[in-house]
């Protein structure tokens, strides 16, 4: 086995059986469906068009390419949609480069060679981003392979295994017809998957968040700048967004939703559950820059009176975010808040143990109460979570710190 460019190829002579030269190396072409690394064909410029010369032809390929079939045999090549060009749709592209989290422009392309029987085959390894895949495009036919060779060796390479890109393609049918899903790109943190969407042009935004997961695109609206997450919502589907609004935090949804036309939230929220729809609805009411517009609906609580399996087995129920359960929240009559109990001390804790007994002072705040003073209860107390109370001191929900380190990042 061994390894080529892809711009060593681009170009190449190509001689047939006979050793008559034919043509050039014009394109390399990978047919996803088929597989998705494993070279399916050359598209070669010859003297009456364009052929197809397929991998399974190839004696060798590298400065000179060479087939063990004639040109007779080589088809008329048609333009398809379903397949990848490696010249046209990666060399000088952005794509995602999941290992290094970020956004990066593809150089050169690296190709293995492998014999088998007869013939070669060709497959996809990594793409170049370095300066070496820069310095062998710009250096080809005006220095000496073996003067380029040494140049080369003494650069550092910058290689992304093809296991760790995502490509970049904005056109929906396309994206189906080459299988791009953004798996790899899906199991970033959402605040890694931000800063990569950050960094991408509107279009290609909007094709990101149309593939990955909804929870996935959920949390990752969450980490966004205001004016990105904005724009990437008024950009998709109204259904679209409404699936990922469901799986967003009644705060963070209401946030979101705050910041969009009238019209357009009122269409999202339609497509919402009643019960979703509620929870959303009254945290608009609330003002913007106050507890109550910070709160989230989605905590813990339990009967005064239970014990630390009651606790238990309401963790097992809960489906709110993981912030939301550092502390379990004790109400009495008319859901009054009562108590609280950390996450340490129940686990610590023998099931029968009553919850009143572990519990520990806490300090609440009211609805209105201004977004600053609710980031300095945080750093006075050293806060995890903030139980909003009303008039009649009634839990009405609680403020997580991510939201305050996001509300001050904003604000920054």
């Amino acid at each position: 086995m061994s390894v080529v460019a892809l711009s060593e190829l681009l170009g190449a002579t190509v001689r047939d059986a006979t050793g008559s030269v034919r043509g050039r190396v014009r394109e390399i072409a990978v047919e996803p469906q088929d597989h998705p690394t494993r070279i399916a064909f050359l598209i070669v410029k010859t003297a009456d068009g364009e052929r197809i010369l397929p991998v399974t032809a190839l004696k060798t390929a590298g400065v000179t390419v060479r087939a063990h079939t004639d040109v007779s045999g080589w088809d008329k090549y048609t333009p398809s949609d379903g397949v990848l060009l490696l010249k046209r749709d990666l060399l000088d592209q952005q794509i995602i480069d999941v290992h290094g989290r970020k956004v990066v422009r593809v150089n050169d392309v690296e190709l293995q060679t492998t014999p088998v029987n007869s013939h070669i085959m060709l497959d996809v390894v990594s793409v170049d981003v370095g300066a070496r895949g820069a310095i062998r495009r710009l250096s080809k036919g005006l220095v000496p392979q073996f003067t380029l060779r040494a140049l080369l060796e003494r650069i550092p390479p910058r290689v992304i295994p093809w296991q760790f890109v995502d490509l970049l393609e904005t056109d929906p049918a396309r994206r189906v017809k080459l299988k791009i899903a953004y798996r790899g790109l899906a199991q970033l943190h959402p605040a890694d998957i931000a800063d990569i969407v950050e960094d991408l042009p509107p279009a290609q935004r909007e094709a990101v968040f149309e593939t990955i997961d909804e929870e996935v695109a959920a949390e990752t609206l969450e980490e966004l700048d205001p004016d990105v997450k904005v724009a990437i919502v008024e950009s998709l589907d109204k259904d679209r967004v409404a699936d990922i609004v469901r799986e967003m935090d009644p705060d963070a949804a209401a946030d979101l939703l705050g910041d969009l036309p009238e019209e357009q939230s009122g269409e999202i929220l339609q497509e919402m559950e009643p019960e979703e729809r509620q929870e959303v609805t009254q945290l608009l009411e609330f003002g913007e820059h106050t507890a109550a517009g910070r709160m989230t609906t989605e905590f813990i609580a339990v009967a005064e009176h239970g014990t630390v399996d009651d606790a238990i087995e309401a963790l097992k129920r809960f489906e709110g975010s993981r912030e939301a359960l550092a502390t379990i929240y004790l109400t009495g009559s008319g859901q009054k808040l009562t108590g609280a109990v950390t996450l340490v001390r129940i686990a610590t804790s023998s099931l029968a143990t009553p919850l009143s007994q572990i519990s520990e002072p806490y300090i609440a705040c009211a609805p209105d109460t201004p977004e600053e003073e609710v980031a300095a209860l945080f750093d006075k107390y050293n806060l995890i979570t903030l139980p909003v109370v009303d008039e009649h001191d009634r839990l009405a929900g609680i403020i997580t710190a991510d939201d305050v380190i996001t509300m001050l990042r904003h604000r920054g």
